[in-house]
C-alpha cells in the first residue's frame, strides 16, 4: 500500500477485489483502486471518511496535486477517498485495447452490462466494509454522473450512508434517454444563443469550418475525421464556466493561409482532437445513454435515443444551417452513431455499443419508494438552466426525495463544484447540517 505526500496532503493508495457481477460474488472478479487523502498532520487522527464519486460515465477520479480545488474544503472536516469507478484510471480498465479480450463483441457488451451504477454502488459497499468495517457508514459527495450513482446509494443501501453532497447530479427518476435528449437540445439551443452574442464574429468563422468540412475530408492527426457533425460536437464545451471562452479562442485560431488557400491550422486540429477524442474515457461514449436504461420506464432499451431525437431539431443540421444564412449550432452531451466511425479509439467498439445501445430489460437504477421515505440528510446544489443535467427533472427528483434540501443558483455552470474553491462543497455541507 504505496503512501505519498504532495503540499498539504498525505495520499495511500488501496486496490479493492470485487465480482465483476455481484449477482454472482463466487465468479469472476475485476480490481476497483481508489486514492485516500488526508490532510498533512492529520493522517493518524480519527476522522469521518468522504466518498467522492467522479461524473461521466467513464471518468476517472481526479488527480490531486496537493490541498486544492474542493479538496481544500473536504479536508477540513474528512478523510477523502478518491475512487475510480470500475472500467476507468487504475481500476481494471475497459477500453479498445481491453475489451477485445473479452471475446467478441456480444461478449464485450454482456462485460458492459456490469458497468453502471448499480454495480458502482455494490462495488462503494464493499470498500465501504473493508475499509471503515461493516456497520460505519460513510459521507458521498457525487458530482454530475456521481450524483447519479449516490441516488442509486440512497435507494439500494442508504444503510452505509451517513450524508449525501449532490452538485449537478440529479438524475429524472422516471426519465428516459429520449425525455433527457428531448429536453437537453433546447437548452443547448440556449447556450448557442448566448455563446454567439458574446462573441458574434465567431458566427462566420463556424460557418466556415463546417463548410470547408462539408467540401473536404479533413483528418486530424491521430487519424480520425474531422466531420461537420464532429466539429458541431465541440459545443460540450459549452456548459463549463470556461467553454465558451475556450471555444471561442479555439475557433480564433482556425485558419491559417497556405499557398492554396485558408487551410484549418494544425494547431486547430490538434486542439479540436484533444477535445472531440474518447481515447481516455471511452466508457462515456460506450456507456452513456446505458446509463438511463430502465425496464419500468423504456424496457425496449436507449436506442441510441440522442441520434434519434435530433431529428426533432432541425436548427442543428449543419446543411440546413449552411443553405441559409443562420448560424451553425454546436451539439452538446449526445452520443452518436457516427462516433464510432470518425474516432479511432471508438471505431472498434461500434458494434459492442450497438448492441448496448439495441440491449432491453435494463434493471431500474432508483427505487421511489425508498427514496419517498429517505432518512439520509442529503443537500443538492442544482445548477440553473445546466445544460448537462435538466433542471425540472432534478427539482422533480428533489420532491420525490424525502429530506433533501436544494441550492438553486445560477453562479455556476455545471462544473461548479470544480471551480468553486470549495465554496460549493461547503455551502452543501451547512444545508445538510441544517446550518443554512
Amino acid at each position: 500500500m504505496a503512501v505519498h505526500r504532495q503540499p498539504g496532503t498525505v495520499i495511500t493508495d488501496h486496490t479493492f477485489s470485487v465480482p465483476l457481477d455481484h449477482a454472482a460474488p463466487d465468479g469472476e472478479r475485476i480490481e476497483i483502486y481508489a486514492r485516500e487523502v488526508v490532510a498533512a498532520g492529520r493522517e493518524h487522527d480519527t476522522l469521518p471518511w468522504l466518498l467522492y464519486l467522479q461524473g461521466g460515465p467513464g471518468g476517472r477520479s481526479p488527480r490531486p496535486l496537493g490541498r486544492d480545488g474542493w479538496l481544500t474544503r473536504a479536508l477540513d472536516d474528512y478523510r477523502v477517498l478518491l475512487l475510480d469507478q470500475r472500467g476507468t484510471g487504475r481500476s481494471t480498465p475497459a477500453t479498445r485495447q481491453t475489451l477485445p479480450t473479452r471475446g467478441d463483441a456480444a461478449a464485450q457488451a454482456r462485460y458492459l452490462s456490469c458497468f453502471r451504477a448499480d454495480s458502482i454502488v455494490r462495488d462503494c459497499e464493499l470498500v465501504r466494509s473493508q475499509l471503515l468495517g461493516p456497520d460505519e457508514r460513510w459521507s458521498v459527495l457525487g458530482q454530475s454522473f456521481g450524483g447519479f450513482c449516490a441516488v442509486t446509494y440512497l435507494s439500494f443501501a442508504p444503510q452505509g450512508l451517513k450524508e449525501v453532497f449532490i452538485t449537478g447530479g440529479l438524475p429524472g427518476l422516471r426519465s428516459s434517454a429520449a425525455d433527457v435528449y428531448r429536453a437537453a437540445y433546447p437548452r443547448v439551443a440556449r447556450k448557442n444563443a448566448a455563446h454567439y452574442a458574446r462573441y458574434p464574429g465567431d458566427v462566420a468563422t463556424a460557418r466556415a469550418v463546417t463548410r470547408l468540412l462539408r467540401d473536404e475530408v479533413v483528418t486530424l492527426p491521430h487519424g480520425g475525421r474531422l466531420t461537420p457533425e464532429a466539429f458541431q460536437a465541440l459545443g460540450l464545451m459549452l456548459g463549463s464556466a470556461t467553454g465558451s471562452h475556450t471555444l471561442h479562442y479555439l475557433l480564433e485560431d482556425a485558419f491559417v493561409a497556405s499557398p492554396h488557400g485558408p487551410v484549418l491550422s494544425d494547431s486547430f486540429l490538434t486542439e479540436a482532437q484533444h477535445h472531440l477524442s474518447f481515447a481516455g474515457n471511452p466508457l462515456y461514449a460506450v456507456l452513456h445513454e446505458a446509463i438511463y436504461g430502465q425496464r419500468s420506464v423504456s424496457p425496449h432499451g436507449t436506442g441510441w435515443a440522442a441520434d434519434a431525437v435530433r431529428a426533432d431539431f432541425p436548427e442543428f443540421d449543419a446543411a440546413t444551417a449552411l443553405a441559409g444564412d443562420g448560424p451553425v449550432l454546436f451539439t452538446g452531451e449526445t452520443i452518436h452513431p457516427w462516433m464510432f466511425e470518425t474516432d479511432p479509439a471508438l471505431a472498434p467498439l461500434r458494434e459492442t455499443a450497438d448492441l448496448l445501445a439495441r440491449r432491453e430489460q435494463w434493471p431500474d437504477l432508483y427505487d421511489a419508494a425508498q427514496l419517498a421515505v429517505n432518512e439520509v440528510p442529503v443537500a443538492a446544489a442544482i445548477y440553473h438552466d445546466d445544460m448537462y443535467v435538466d433542471t425540472a427533472h432534478s427539482l422533480a427528483t428533489a420532491g420525490a426525495v424525502r429530506g433533501l434540501r436544494t441550492w438553486v443558483t445560477d453562479e455556476y455552470e455545471h462544473d461548479g463544484l470544480r471551480v468553486s474553491g470549495g465554496r460549493v462543497l461547503d455551502r452543501l455541507v451547512r444545508l445538510a447540517r441544517g446550518e443554512l
